[in-house]
């Protein structure tokens, strides 16, 4: 189980999260977002793989972040294009594509992207780009059938612990957590994160997430 913990900025709260037993943190490079870093923190992650978070970005500032910041992961949180995604690929980038889901119809916009992406995400629709801080319809994945593994977002928070440990699909690969864990915008509170982060890892890190499980589960 994958825990993302995005959102980041803030150098020695950037220390703290990577002691929580997060596997990924995310830095938005999107001027629109409260929590958007414009420059260089003076400690990024050494254990976590770093996410680059962007919105529309033109390819050239992607690659130029990308270098500065020396990202894993590329997130595209926008409305950018398949042919964006195959060019980034092709280039060696690993990306993850984000998707707000309303319905079981936008599930279908997906197959154009996915032989260029590691991972999906699954977000809530919300008014702009970024966290709504509320969870969309889980139901709906029941009808996602594709190969790419997703993560789960939007309004994730510590109660939140008992509805994933109920949730099944054997694509999903781990969690996104943001505005849930915040003391302030880019700010985590580490040691609830901490504590969540061991419940989920705890209760979802199981050889029980089948297919015959989810289909018993449908």
């Amino acid at each position: 189980m994958i825990v993302k913990v995005c959102g980041m900025r803030e150098p020695e709260n950037i220390r703290a999260v990577e002691q929580t037993g997060a596997d990924w943190m995310g830095f938005i490079c999107y001027e629109g977002s409260s929590r958007y870093v414009a420059d260089l923190p003076r400690y990024l992650p050494r254990q976590a793989k770093r996410v680059g978070v962007f919105v529309n970005a033109d390819i050239d500032n992607i690659r130029s972040h990308a270098q500065k910041f020396q990202y894993d992961y590329l997130q595209l949180h926008g409305t950018e294009s398949p042919d964006t995604c195959q060019t980034l690929h092709e280039e060696g980038f690993r990306l993850i594509k984000a998707f707000a889901l309303r319905s079981i119809a936008d599930l279908r916009q997906i197959p154009p992207y996915a032989p260029s992406c590691d991972y999906l995400l699954f977000d809530t629709p919300c008014t702009g780009f970024g966290g709504s801080g509320t969870a969309f319809d889980w139901d709906l994945l029941r009808h996602y059938e594709g190969s790419t593994p997703f993560l789960l977002s939007g309004g994730i928070r510590p109660e939140s612990l008992e509805a994933l440990k109920r949730f099944r699909h054997p694509r999903w690969a781990g969690i996104d957590l943001n505005s849930g864990f915040e003391t302030a915008p880019a700010v985590k509170d580490a040691p609830k994160l901490k504590a969540f982060i061991e419940a989920v890892k705890r209760n979802t890190d199981s050889p029980q997430r089948t297919l015959t499980d989810f289909i018993l589960s449908s």
